[in-house]
């Protein structure tokens, strides 16, 4: 049995672009703050003022030649970056949903296929598209400049024919970068990625990988599918699928909803219960409030909780019945959170509250 006998056909007539800002948050404090130029600007609250506390939302190219990332304490910028360079400044997430939906009226400008992953990335499927006859390649260009001229910030694109590919291809030439992968080449170019670059390959997957010898996309295509399965079940079998260039979802421009949250970064980070409660309440309000505005109900409610040494925590609870009642999730949340003492005794540095198991009110309250 050849190694790919076991994955679906692949479908190679799509173009999908994925759309992906350069350094979004400290671009956008970069262009409002010119005087930053050259600097290594990390977005975050300054450690040194908040009692060594906080999260690195996003870094500038200047801050990442450092090894500044995302996620990563905002003390550790403090210890790579030269103090000379370095400058912290403070998140203000009105104003990067503001832009974000400046780019996203960009993109409708060429198709109503827009799949947002987040507020500075999206896919778009361009097959069929509202400019005519122009290729994915020459769209791809029109975004990049329309979004220049509306706001200001670079962003780059890859195109291929299906989502994991333009994934791959728009981080592949950052910044203001352009990547095209046909499907003819598709196979060679993912053969030569290390398995870091594959999306759905998280890092503790990458250490398994990598003590099996397996460090590139060409390593991962000499495995059979059978030994994925085996080895990663379903995780490999997609796995699978991607290292020989098929993915065959959707651009979906309307997702049937499974699950409404909110949930909140804190810097500096939270350490008393009753500041950590204050805050579930007040996101099991706005996740009450949510649900009311769409009409819908729940049955199982979601605490997240990740503590100062950025480990995370999740636990679930079903209702009784459904319900979109304030009170109902703060209560269902809080009786998951109180056990959780131990875990978060270093801080809460990020708390959320979600609800799933959706259903439109108007049945679901008929018993």
């Amino acid at each position: 049995m050849a190694k790919t006998d076991l994955l679906p056909r692949n479908d190679v007539h799509r173009r999908i672009i994925h759309l992906d800002m350069d350094a979004f948050y400290a671009s956008v404090e970069l262009r409002d703050h010119p005087e930053l130029a050259g600097k290594a600007v990390v977005v975050a609250y300054d450690p040194r003022e908040h009692h060594g506390h906080g999260v690195i939302t996003t870094a500038n190219y200047q801050a990442r030649k450092y090894g500044v990332g995302s996620a990563m304490p905002a003390i550790d910028a403090v210890r790579l970056v030269p103090a000379n360079e370095l400058v912290f400044v403070p998140p203000h997430f009105e104003k990067y949903h503001a832009v974000s939906n400046q780019v996203r009226s960009v993109m409708r400008e060429v198709t109503d296929l827009i799949d947002p992953v987040a507020l500075d990335e999206a896919y778009l499927d361009v097959t069929q598209n509202k400019l005519g006859t122009y290729s994915a390649i020459a769209l791809g260009a029109y975004l990049q400049r329309r979004v220049y001229q509306v706001t200001g910030l670079t962003a780059s694109f890859g195109v291929s024919y299906n989502k994991i590919l333009a994934k791959m291809g728009s981080e592949y030439a950052k910044p203001f970068g352009r990547t095209i992968i046909l499907p003819e080449e598709a196979v060679a170019f993912l053969s030569q990625q290390d398995i870091a670059t594959f999306p759905g390959i998280g890092k503790k997957t990458q250490v398994i990988l990598r003590q099996l010898g397996l460090n590139t996309g060409h390593d991962l295509q000499q495995q059979p599918v059978e030994w994925f399965l085996r080895r990663f079940k379903k995780q490999g079998y997609q796995m699978a699928m991607h290292a020989w260039g098929i993915d065959l979802r959707p651009v979906l421009a309307h997702r049937q909803r499974k699950s409404l949250g909110k949930e909140q970064t804190y810097n500096p980070s939270l350490f008393t219960q009753k500041a950590a409660l204050s805050q579930l309440e007040q996101q099991s309000q706005r996740v009450s409030e949510a649900l009311k505005r769409q009409h819908l109900s729940a049955s199982c409610v979601t605490l997240k909780i990740r503590n100062a040494k950025f480990e995370t925590m999740t636990h679930q609870v079903q209702l009784k019945r459904h319900s979109d009642d304030a009170s109902t999730i703060y209560w269902a949340v809080r009786g998951l959170f109180l056990p959780l003492t131990a875990f978060w005794t270093s801080g809460v540095c990020l708390s959320g509250v979600s609800s799933s198991q959706l259903a439109a009110t108007t049945y679901a309250q008929i018993d």
